[in-house]
């Protein structure tokens, strides 16, 4: 009976019996390995990337819309098709509702703003006092609409911290008169820069009254009503609320519910499999390398027929002569897995280094099951030729040798 030990060591001399061909094996398994991990890792990064995208303003955030979103297709003769529009008094309906924390009725568009003799066209959003607790923006200076009746809701305005520097520079604008389309506006605040969202710069827009929006852009209806709900509260639940409530307004469900709980894990099904599509990408090289350790193995059983004789007429079980096989396959692919390990975090970091705005993450858990896919790997290819090594006639592989 050979010992674990004496086995691994005889496998690794009949490694480095035969340095060159044994490095570019475990070199097959090390590229398969480092493209798995570097796409992965690139897939892992953009995934991360995106949720945080949209998990900045919050998870417990719940969006309605006018128009139910359906099968497109004539509709019946004699129903009428058109939507009641959302009313600024749906949003205040909603916003009394139990478990709602925030609501933020929205109407926005692209108007140019003329201020300290400087014009800009730029995003103004129509919105709530209570925007700020919905979507879990700051001020950075001043303060936020206040909450006013949409009939007296006064001119005022907040600007992002783009748009503040685009029109005022380094001075302070608090105070200071607006002209927005055809209605004059008096700044009151400003945000806190938040940076791009999906492309958008959320710093370059500005925020006036609902009310006021409706009034600019001459319309009579939200565009959309963003709510946020209490923490551990099932989004079901409160999306059912807000469903039965409006439609109790409406006479008929003539909305869209849109929670970002659900968008999440939507975004989050489609991003695993992006993910795990890049990484099945990767594997093929990896097959590659199992063709590689099926033919060194069977080489070297052919190479050590003799000594395979030698072992099986001094007493060594056949299981023993299998796991030797077995052993050197599954060092090799472990051994490229190592490789390959090192070599694709190495790149990946590098790429990152090169390129910051390329979003590169490998987790643990990826790395952990890189490596067991090429131990699996040289098992799986090590089969075959330790079982044709096992299964040789002690008299024929002497008489061969």
């Amino acid at each position: 009976m050979i010992r674990p030990g004496d086995g691994l060591r005889l496998a690794l001399r009949a490694m480095t019996a035969h340095r060159l061909r044994s490095f570019l094996t475990l070199l097959e398994i090390a590229v398969g390995i480092a493209a798995v991990i570097l796409l992965t890792s690139i897939g892992e990064g953009i995934h991360r990337f995106v949720l945080a995208e949209f998990t900045q303003f919050g998870t417990n955030v719940i969006s309605v819309a006018p128009g139910k979103v359906k099968t497109s297709g004539p509709a019946p003769t004699g129903i009428p098709t058109s939507v009641r529009p959302l009313t600024l008094e749906d949003a205040h309906a909603l916003g009394r509702l139990p478990h709602i924390t925030g609501m933020t009725a929205t109407v926005w568009g692209n108007t140019e703003i003329n201020a300290n003799g400087r014009l800009r066209r730029t995003t103004v959003n129509g919105v709530s006092a209570e925007m700020l607790k919905v979507f879990g923006i700051r001020v950075s200076s001043g303060q936020f609409l206040p909450a006013e009746d949409a009939d007296h809701a006064r001119a005022f305005i907040v600007l992002g911290a783009k748009l503040k520097e685009e029109l005022f520079g380094t001075g302070n604008p608090l105070g200071a008169r607006v002209r927005v389309g055809g209605l004059t506006f008096r700044v009151i605040g400003i945000l806190e820069a938040k940076g791009q969202f999906l492309g958008i710069d959320l710093d370059d827009a500005a925020y006036i009254p609902t009310a006021r929006a409706l009034e600019l852009y001459n319309r009579d209806g939200l565009m959309k009503i963003d709510m946020s709900y209490e923490e551990g509260m099932p989004a079901a639940d409160v999306s059912a609320l807000v469903k039965a409530t409006l439609t109790a307004r409406h006479g008929r469900e003539d909305f869209t519910i849109t929670t970002q709980e659900d968008m999440l894990q939507t975004l989050s099904n489609i991003l695993d499999v992006l993910t795990m599509a890049v990484g099945a990408l990767g594997s093929i090289s990896l097959l590659v390398g199992g063709v590689g350790i099926v033919t060194i193995m069977t080489i070297a059983v052919s190479e050590r027929t003799g000594e395979i004789g030698l072992l099986v007429a001094l007493g060594a079980p056949r299981r023993t002569i299998l796991s030797l096989f077995l052993g050197e396959a599954v060092v090799l692919s472990a051994l490229g897995g190592l490789f390959g390990l090192l070599l694709g975090v190495g790149i990946a970091q590098l790429l990152h280094l090169l390129l910051p705005a390329l979003p590169v993450h490998t987790p643990l858990s990826f790395i952990v099951l890189a490596e067991n896919i090429a131990i699996a790997i040289g098992l799986l290819a090590g089969v075959l030729p330790a079982r044709r090594a096992a299964r040789l006639n002690a008299v024929d592989a002497l008489r061969a040798e």
